[in-house]
This record gives structure tokens, sequence and C-alpha cells, in this order.
């Protein structure tokens, strides 16, 4: 010991999040934001990036990512405000994203970031295979106003599980938070409405989501505590 003892300094993770809400301090982003203090706690550094805030397209098919000996093989060529937050994700040590369903799916703006994330990585083969060089643990949080059964029922998990399957296949891991029958307005009163009683709404804001929150914290520790846990590639 002594003075012959080593420093051994342990690895900072970094975890992005992204918002495919249009709003910043709502359901979806709450939820983002208790996974990065659960990723915190868990001694990692966090950026949460909120797509609406940023003026980009989704994937134009320039194929240019795709190009044998092309300069921009395996990412995408285009330049725009999301070009920075590719590279940024690319160097990352996990990621969650995190949406409101909308008709079923996702966001547009989510569409349209996964379009530009996930196809330079593509690899058309049989099986298709990723051109992600390392493997991270990556997360899908979602909120939407219908419950639990009815979530299965309209079959959103169809599209839920699409995500989680291509996530698993370019990153090497993925899973899923549901948020259901969450709070969409602070005054119903304002709004044409009648689809659920709003003070059942209410009463379910005042006791499930903050056990949804408590889940998306311990999401955040997990992806760093499993990743601290994964070997270094």
């Amino acid at each position: 010991m002594g003075k012959n003892r080593v420093k051994i300094e342990r690895t900072i993770m970094k975890i992005i999040a992204i918002n495919g809400s249009p709003r910043k301090k709502w359901n979806t982003a709450m939820l983002l934001k208790h996974a990065l203090q659960g990723a915190q706690s868990a001694g990692a550094e966090t950026e949460l990036i909120h797509l609406y805030d940023l003026e980009f397209k989704g994937c134009t098919s320039c194929f240019a990512c795709k190009l044998k000996g092309g300069k921009s093989y395996g990412k995408c060529a285009m330049q725009d405000e999301m070009t920075p937050i590719l590279e940024r994700i690319g160097k990352a040590d996990a990621l969650i994203l995190g949406s409101p369903i909308y008709f079923g799916t996702v966001t547009g703006e989510m569409r349209c970031f996964m379009e530009r994330l996930l196809f330079p990585y593509l690899v058309y083969s049989t099986p298709p295979t990723s051109l992600f060089e390392r493997k991270i643990r990556t997360a899908f949080i979602y909120t939407m106003n219908v419950s639990e059964q009815m979530m299965k029922d309209y079959h959103y998990t169809v599209h839920t599980g699409l995500n989680e399957s291509v996530l698993a296949r370019t990153f090497g891991h993925a899973e899923s938070l549901f948020s259901n029958e969450t709070l969409q307005f602070e005054d119903y009163d304002k709004v044409v409405f009648n689809y659920f009683d709003p003070e059942e709404r209410k009463e379910r804001r005042k006791t499930v989501f903050p056990l949804d929150c408590k889940r998306a914290s311990e999401l955040g520790a997990r992806l760093v505590q499993a990743g601290d846990e994964a070997p270094r590639q």
C-alpha cells in the first residue's frame, strides 16, 4: 500500500434522454427527468434533449450512409441541428427515448429522430446487422391517454414492441416503460371532453403517476448499474 498504491479511476457513464413530446414540463418530460435523476444517483452524467427545440427533418432517403467507401458510410450525411445530437449519442453509454402516444404511435418528431438515428447503422444483410460498434443499454418511456387494457386491445404493443426490437438489434439492449391514463390537461373545464371522468384521472395523477416516476428513476439507475457491470468494448 502507501507509496505503491495505484489510483483506479471509475469511468463516468454518460446517459442521454430524448424528449419527443412538444411539452417540456409535462408527463413525458417529467418521467424522463426522473429517469435521469435515477441515473445521476448511480453516478452518471446526464443530458436531456427536447426534439421540438430543434430544426431538423427525417430521413430523406439519400442513401449516403449506405454507399460503399462513402465518407458518410454508417452515419447520417444530413447537416442540421440534429447532426451534433447524433454525434453525442454515438459516444453515449446509454440512451432513453420518451414520447407520448398519438393515434397509436410516437410523435412525428420522435419518428423523424428515430429514422435519422437508426437507419445509418442498419446493414442490409440477412439477418440485418448493426454498424454501431458498441453495446449500450437503451429504453423507451411512453405516456398515453388510454388504460393498460385498451393499450393491448388497440394493439399499441405491436408498435412499441417493434421499437424495442429495433433498438435492441441496433444497440444490443432495450426495454420499455409505460405510463397509462396520464393527465392531459390541468383544467378540463376549459376543453370539450367527455371521454372519461376528469376527477378519476386527477386521482390517478396523485396515486399512480408518482409510482410511474419511481419506476422511471429505477430504470435510469438500472441502466447505469448494468452498464458498469458490462465489459467496455
